[in-house]
């Protein structure tokens, strides 16, 4: 039933505030979504924590850490990711190209998300059924070189000032899109 809230409104809803109601083992074993998040030298921990809480929250297949960005074990890590680091299946690559040529022998179709002249909006681009979408570091973007070896490019509009959003934000955005807005040629098969 309703409480009344601090502005004497009665609501009709509770808060979910605890984790998933099954057991992590049972979790899992759930089916992950066809995304792979790409993480090309991202300087901040708590933006890369940050990204683990994402891609647990959209059972992302796969997180791939690559150069200087920050990978488990790790303090701050753990911290902000709130414990995700421990069962989002992730892996590191000394270099982001290593990564797309791992993801390219899976047959994974690899876009960078990035501001450029040749960008499509992210939410006007046809979606392969499986993708690994490519963010990068917070001051540079995605590299040049890892830009000229992605399959697409693909940006986020922005209408202010600045030319982006911060690198957390920005693979919240796509990835959400991707899981549950995106359009394919192709039919959507349900999480669970």
């Amino acid at each position: 039933m309703g409480k009344p809230s601090p502005d004497s409104m009665e609501t009709n809803f509770t808060v979910r505030s605890l984790d998933a109601d099954i057991p992590l083992e049972e979790y899992r074993t759930l089916p992950k979504t066809p995304l792979h998040v790409v993480l090309d030298n991202v300087r901040s921990a708590f933006n890369v924590g940050a990204i683990f809480r994402l891609c647990d929250s959209v059972r992302a297949a796969g997180l791939l850490l690559c150069g200087c960005t920050a990978f488990p074990p790790h303090l701050k890590l753990q911290k902000t990711s709130m414990g995700t680091v421990d069962y989002v299946p992730w892996r590191h690559f000394d270099k982001t190209t290593d990564a797309m040529a791992y993801l390219k022998e899976l047959s994974v179709s690899v876009w960078g998300v990035e501001t450029t002249s040749a960008s499509k909006p992210y939410t006007q681009a046809d979606y392969p059924p499986e993708i690994a979408l490519v963010f990068g570091n917070e001051a540079l973007g995605v590299s040049r070189e890892v830009l000229h070896q992605c399959d697409a490019v693909i940006e986020i509009p922005m209408l202010g000032f600045k030319n982006s959003i911060n690198v957390a934000a920005a693979c919240a955005v796509v990835s959400c899109w991707f899981v549950h807005g995106r359009k394919t040629g192709h039919k959507k098969t349900p999480l669970v």
